[in-house]
């Protein structure tokens, strides 16, 4: 089994900046994707922005020059920088990660979420 716990959440003002934090722990050998989903009341949770372990990037088009994920594979921990933040970008934030077995895809693991409030 796989643990993330996120952290960094909290509320800002619109234009305003966040930074969350995933700490990935438990059986994380052969961790590989590594990413940000979101989920307002009332929506669907929606992908943000993916990393791989080799540092390859995706982002949704609604962050992208706006958001940057990165990650630190010594501490097993991803991060996702949010600038120049919307009332739009409020929802609670979830860590998701998957490992590769060579082969396959693992099921997906998520944390238990972080609120993100973007509001005057």
């Amino acid at each position: 089994q796989v643990q993330l716990v996120e952290s960094g959440g909290g509320l800002v003002l619109p234009g305003g900046s966040l930074r969350l934090s995933c700490v990935a722990s438990g059986s994380i050998f052969n961790l590989n994707a590594m990413g940000w989903y979101r989920q307002a009341p009332g929506n669907e949770r929606e992908r943000v922005a993916s990393i791989t372990v080799g540092g390859g990037t995706n982002y949704a088009d609604a962050v992208t020059g706006r958001f940057t994920i990165s990650r630190d594979n010594a501490k097993n921990t991803v991060y996702l920088q949010m600038n120049s933040l919307k009332p739009e970008d409020s929802a609670v934030y979830y860590c998701n990660a998957r490992k590769w077995y060579g082969d396959r895809w693992s099921p997906d693991y998520w944390g238990q979420g972080t609120q993100v409030t973007v509001s005057s």
